[in-house]
């Protein structure tokens, strides 16, 4: 059973307080530095209820410091990565923050397609099981953490989502292994 689940949502301004002072004590016990450039392009991912794409990330931290060049977020970025405090979201291209740095470890994000909302979820028996099964295929997992592809309630709604998908159900979904012609 999962030990944790909950999706992300916009924080309050004490919340978002709250959550700074943690990721610079997380830093800090490490011996590195929250700069303030670091520090804000966390706080910008933590206003977010959603992941946000770098070019957004950009616009919004020119509207605070107008000078700011790609390098500088990609550096931040990469800096907040490394230490656990945001998540790098292939499935949609994009960076939300950790809105439980100091806190469970989670090891499961549910990702939103249709929107960018992230679900963090802790089940380190079924990270476990898959990373047997992966294993049985001589690849080993390179990420302490696993993507999951879905749709959130709104997103659903508006998609008309009517029930769960099965797997196989996707169009172009298939898994024959070879040619994929009976002998």
């Amino acid at each position: 059973m999962p030990t944790s689940s909950r999706p992300t949502k916009a924080s309050s301004a004490d919340q978002i307080s709250a959550q700074l002072d943690v990721a610079e004590n997380l830093c800090n016990q490490r011996g590195k530095r929250l700069t303030p450039i670091r520090r804000k392009v966390l706080e910008l991912l933590l206003r977010h209820d959603r992941s946000v794409k770098a070019y957004e990330l950009l616009e919004a931290m020119r509207a605070v410091h107008p000078g700011a060049a790609p390098p500088t977020v990609y550096r931040a970025l990469d800096f907040l990565l490394d230490e656990g405090l945001i998540h790098r979201l292939d499935a949609v291209n994009a960076w939300a923050a950790c809105h439980d740095a100091g806190g469970t470890p989670h090891d499961l994000l549910v990702v939103c397609t249709g929107c960018g909302a992230v679900a963090e979820v802790s089940d380190p028996a079924m990270s476990r099981q898959l990373a047997e099964r992966v294993a049985r295929t001589g690849y080993i997992l390179n990420s302490h953490e696993t993507e999951i592809r879905a749709l959130c309630p709104a997103c659903q709604k508006t998609q008309g989502v009517t029930g769960g998908h099965k797997h196989g159900d996707a169009p172009g979904h298939d898994h024959r292994h070879g040619s994929g012609h009976a002998h």
